[in-house]
């Protein structure tokens, strides 16, 4: 793959529209490895997710999930290895015939198009709920305000909160509050989102709306999802591909019905038999 193959403008004409799919590869590890002090957190990992496709990775805390989804953030970076997004290296560059660290222009004109839902909410509190889903669309994307509103105002639509436009965050339930950074996160038109753990911080009554949002978001559009969850039915219903991890590697891949119906691998059975 090369970044030849990518649109030479990336950004849609109609800003209430995501990114179009193709189905080809939009995310390869390749021989990654992270480690933390002498704990190695992925171990030579590889695996792909194509664009369009929702996949969900499951596994025992510690199995290297989340440390995969704050490299596609580059929160972290790794320490072996390569990240491609859309065929684009995402922390190194390609200088003289040679793979070197990325500098940061590179690695945020490919993390533009990335978005997360984190399991804490981080809305800005001094920003009514309006102003948070526009204020990055406006700085980042360069969207005029009123284009970043249209936008803001049918994402919130979207995830039921019209009605709260106005509100500051602290007025909202858990729920609501995340209902709201997933619509931020909408709202910057990425061709992939990120999901970590996005109901761990909720109380379990608040959980099922959150999830059915985002199954909306599943049903409705084409963007790539990439989830961490230990919400099981959640997985299994807007999964294409689930990934079970353990000691940082991929130990077994498949479909849903696959994965929770017949998995192959003893470690795989054991981990969904403490959790389902």
């Amino acid at each position: 793959m090369s970044a030849d193959t990518t649109p030479t403008d990336p950004t849609p004409a109609d800003p209430h529209q995501n990114p179009a799919v193709d189905g080809s590869e939009l995310i390869r590890f390749d021989k990654v490895t992270k480690r933390f002090g002498g704990n190695t957190v992925l171990d030579n990992l590889c695996f792909s997710v194509d664009s369009g496709k929702h996949v969900t990775l499951i596994g025992p805390s510690g199995s290297g999930k989340t440390t995969i989804l704050r490299l596609l953030m580059t929160l972290v970076k790794p320490d072996e290895g390569t990240i491609k997004v859309n065929g684009d290296y995402l922390t190194h560059e390609e200088r003289g015939g040679k793979l070197v660290p990325a500098g940061e222009k590179h690695i945020r004109e490919v993390r533009k198009n990335i978005g997360m839902v984190f399991q804490q909410f981080n809305l800005f509190p001094n920003m009514r709920v309006l102003q948070n889903i526009m204020e990055a669309p406006v700085q980042v994307l360069g969207l005029s305000k009123d284009e970043a509103e249209a936008r803001a105002r049918e994402l919130l639509d979207m995830v039921g909160l019209a009605d709260r436009c106005n509100d500051y965050p602290s007025r909202l339930s858990g729920g609501q509050q995340q209902r709201v950074a997933i619509a931020r996160a909408l709202a910057m038109r990425p061709q992939v989102l990120l999901l970590d753990e996005v109901t761990s911080a909720l109380d379990p009554e608040l959980v099922a709306g959150v999830l059915d949002v985002l199954r909306d978001v599943a049903r409705t559009t084409d963007i790539t999802m990439l989830c961490v969850t230990h919400e099981m039915n959640f997985a299994r219903d807007i999964s294409d591909q689930v990934l079970m991890f353990d000691g940082g590697k991929v130990i077994e891949s498949g479909s849903p019905d696959k994965i929770f119906g017949d998995p192959d691998h003893e470690r795989t059975r054991e981990f969904l038999s403490a959790v389902l």
